[in-house]
């Protein structure tokens, strides 16, 4: 898909992250065709991914989140297989990890001395790191005790409780209140 968007043998121009690499080593570039198309937005537009947010390489993010939401609209790509339908976190299989969308209801806030918790039910949370709460400013929790969310991430294990790391806003859906 990327050559077909690109043009075999086309030269890319990239434009940075504000950090070159991620912890694994990873080169961190947005890529543009030759003719100024941003090519991370033309393939989530198509469906053929999902828009992560990490600060503070957040450059164009509601550009990929609106490109996203277009394609999960449409079903186009990924968003009509199931696998990327949320999971309920009330009953989530002990073996789920990896990449997911997790659906609960807020049924409390927490606070430790590293992190900011989210609990969706007895068993599994979101943690939004303390460094990372300036982002979620907007948000007041407390008030939110009781809403479906919606979260997108990496899910692990720990200690026997399931649980996934928010870095951004754009990570977390408020479902519509009923």
């Amino acid at each position: 898909m990327l050559q077909t968007l690109a043009g075999p043998g086309s030269r890319l121009r990239l434009r940075w992250g504000k950090e070159k690499k991620d912890r694994y080593g990873r080169l961190l570039a947005h890529a543009f065709s030759a003719d100024g198309r941003n090519l991370g937005a033309s393939l989530l537009a198509a469906g053929m991914g999902a828009a992560i947010q990490i600060p503070p390489n957040l450059w164009a993010w509601d550009c990929y989140v609106k490109a996203e939401k277009t394609a999960r609209k449409q079903q186009r790509g990924i968003w009509g297989q199931a696998y990327f339908s949320p999971l309920d976190a009330g009953r989530l299989a002990a073996d789920v990890q990896g990449f997911h969308f997790i659906r609960g209801r807020l049924s409390r806030v927490g606070n430790s001395k590293t992190a900011l918790w989210l609990n969706l039910g007895d068993h599994f949370a979101l943690r939004i790191r303390k460094k990372d709460l300036a982002y979620f400013r907007q948000l007041d929790f407390d008030r939110l005790i009781g809403r479906e969310l919606t979260a997108r991430g990496w899910i692990y294990a720990y200690k026997g409780q399931r649980r996934m790391n928010l870095h951004h806003p754009a990570s977390l859906e408020i479902n519509a209140a009923h």
